[in-house]
């Protein structure tokens, strides 16, 4: 029987979700950033609302996400930053979360409060709100899970999803990439204010947020908007410290991936620098014609070279 590390991440969520059945109300399910649902199609809810509501979980394991060392109130911040980044990737805002801590017993009660204070400054800063959970043991010795499940919303008229990019549109990202591991992957900022002054002036087709690294998830993107992609690896923007290659695999960047047609991408260059003059926006590739090839870099959960 096969294992797990023999398929990957990719193929074990394409075998759990093909039989699964979508409501009427459920406009995007699994393979997205986030769920997208329709609640003017759910009877009594407001048809003719202007917003759909996102709905999305993620979770972090001690040992994998971060070191047992970590500081507590570092790893809560993580856990919220990752769901608020998937919400700025669909284009949309942050609304309730609801907060699962495993833990061993004999962990100290101190560490748990540090690591809600970290949930809450970033849910606060951010506009969400904390409004329940569930705490439960581990064996001593397994490791700790945090898990942070949340709804959003979005306009529908500035919903993005990974599905519409086109062939000849042009692939940016924000910020610098690589070397994550060196405290970024701690402290990121959700680029939830980006994303909204973007969609709310700019065709965006298509956009997400890069966790596991340009390698892997831009062949994601690809795949869902049906085209293949050529990288300029030269007009990759690094992390001081790091070369072409950690920009494309490191992971845990958590900038936006996007994609827009060639007639847009001077006038949003030219209105980004001005908007936001601190945090690049650099064109680094192009979507083109053909079925993309299978990701050859990037992380990826259960691999033997994840």
């Amino acid at each position: 029987m096969k294992q797990l590390s023999e398929i990957g991440e990719d193929a074990l969520i394409e075998q759990l979700i093909k039989d699964l059945d979508q409501g009427d109300d459920v406009l995007v399910g699994p393979g997205d950033d986030c769920a997208v649902v329709d609640l003017g199609a759910v009877s009594g809810l407001g048809a003719g609302a202007d917003v759909y509501q996102l709905l999305k979980t993620d979770a972090i394991v001690e040992g994998v996400h971060y070191l047992p060392d970590t500081p507590a109130a570092e790893v809560g911040w993580k856990a919220v930053a990752r769901v608020l980044s998937d919400f700025a990737a669909m284009g949309g805002c942050p609304g309730n979360l609801l907060v699962t801590i495993a833990l061993a017993p004999d962990q100290e009660v101190c560490y748990v409060q540090e690591l809600y204070r970290g949930l809450k400054k970033c849910a606060d800063l951010y506009g969400a709100v904390i409004c329940g959970g569930e705490t439960s043991s581990v064996p001593h010795g397994s490791a700790a899970v945090i898990s942070v499940a949340g709804t959003g919303w979005v306009k529908k008229n500035q919903l993005v999803r990974r599905s519409g990019g086109q062939v000849g549109d042009l692939v940016l990202v924000t910020g610098k990439l690589g070397g994550s591991i060196q405290g970024k992957h701690l402290s990121f900022t959700p680029r939830l204010e980006e994303a909204k002054w973007m969609t709310e002036n700019f065709a965006i087709r298509s956009m997400m947020d890069l966790s596991d690294g340009l390698a892997r998830d831009l062949p994601r993107l690809a795949k869902a908007s049906g085209c293949d992609f050529v990288i300029d690896e030269a007009s990759l923007p690094c992390n001081q410290g790091c070369d072409a290659a950690q920009a494309m695999n490191d992971g845990e960047d958590y900038e936006l991936l996007l994609t827009v047609s060639p007639q847009v991408v001077s006038r949003l260059l030219e209105s980004w620098s001005a908007q936001f003059s601190a945090l690049p926006l650099t064109v680094v590739g192009e979507l083109i014609e053909g079925q993309v090839r299978g990701a050859q870099g990037g992380w990826e959960h259960f691999t033997e070279t994840s």
